[in-house]
């Protein structure tokens, strides 16, 4: 019988991996072996023109080097288009999603949503504009999501407010990350998601199409993200410094350091299989810092 606990790790291939990458991998697989379950690895490559020649091997590579062990074969998001395409098709007939005409300039105006997006005002809600043609898919953004997360605490999000009709399909004929990964988490029986509190505000509508695609939604866990001297998140955008070429036992305990886990100073000194013996022995989720961000350390 497989566990009940299901988690993933779900990276763009969109550059190399950085230390925020590694706190969310570290924590969403310590959660799970925790629960004595399953960790599943998903490549989010669904963004083609984000996506850079290389950087999944990269990923691999580096996650291998680091002592990740992974259940089962890795899941590609661009061997999954004819399942989103199938997704789609259910909201279409259902009503849940309607075309939409509007351009980025003619959003432009438009007031900001929760995530700091441009909130769409409802254009082609009842249909689309005399002379006008469909550049993409929106599903109808309706009603109060809430969800208790297990570190961020109580989120209640009311759609049309803060968010508004969101893109499934884009303008570019791809399909959005939002339905993309719900049709994947559901199709991979996912129970439990752990990943980094920017994505904090974009749960209420995956848990939004859980429900129109009559799937169940995974709990969360949002962990604090890290940030540079600016107090911006790590990331390629921000020049953040790829963990590669990191010594694997110290970059991981500071990892650990930086999630709560209090690790023994001398830890980082230690074998890599020893650092792992001590995380998956002493992880607590409840040591988490309850912050959606924090900076990260040196670790020059």
């Amino acid at each position: 019988m497989p566990s009940a606990y299901v988690g993933r790790f779900a990276p763009s291939p969109t550059g190399p991996l950085h230390f925020g990458s590694l706190v969310a991998a570290a924590g969403s697989l310590l959660e799970a072996r925790a629960h004595q379950g399953r960790w599943l690895l998903r490549i989010e490559d669904v963004d083609t023109p984000r996506c850079i020649a290389g950087a999944a091997g990269g990923i691999l590579a580096t996650l291998e080097r680091f002592g990740f062990e992974w259940d089962g074969e890795v899941v590609w998001q661009s061997d999954r288009i004819d399942a989103y395409a199938a997704a789609l098709e259910r909201l279409k007939s259902a009503g849940h999603a309607f075309p939409c005409a509007c351009t980025r300039r003619e959003l432009a105006d438009s007031a900001l949503a929760r995530d700091g997006s441009r909130r769409y005002p409802g254009t082609c809600r009842q249909g689309l504009p005399p002379g006008r043609e469909a550049r993409a898919w929106r599903v109808r953004a309706e009603g109060l999501i809430g969800f208790e997360d297990a570190i961020q605490g109580w989120q209640e999000e009311d759609l049309a407010r803060d968010c508004g009709d969101y893109v499934v399909l884009r303008a570019d004929g791809l399909y959005a990350y939002q339905l993309a990964v719900v049709v994947d988490d559901a199709a991979a029986g996912i129970t439990h998601v752990v990943r980094g509190a920017d994505l904090l505000d974009s749960t209420a509508r995956q848990i939004h199409l859980h429900h129109l695609l009559g799937t169940p939604a995974p709990a969360h866990a949002h962990l604090p993200v890290a940030t540079n001297a600016a107090g911006e998140k790590l990331s390629k955008q921000t020049l953040a410094r790829a963990i590669d070429d990191q010594p694997p036992s110290g970059a991981l305990v500071a990892a650990l350091a930086f999630l709560g886990q209090n690790p023994p100073a001398d830890l980082a000194d230690m074998p890599l299989a020893e650092v792992w013996r001590w995380a998956r022995a002493n992880w607590q989720l409840a040591r988490v810092p309850r912050k959606r961000h924090a900076p990260a350390p040196d670790l020059a």
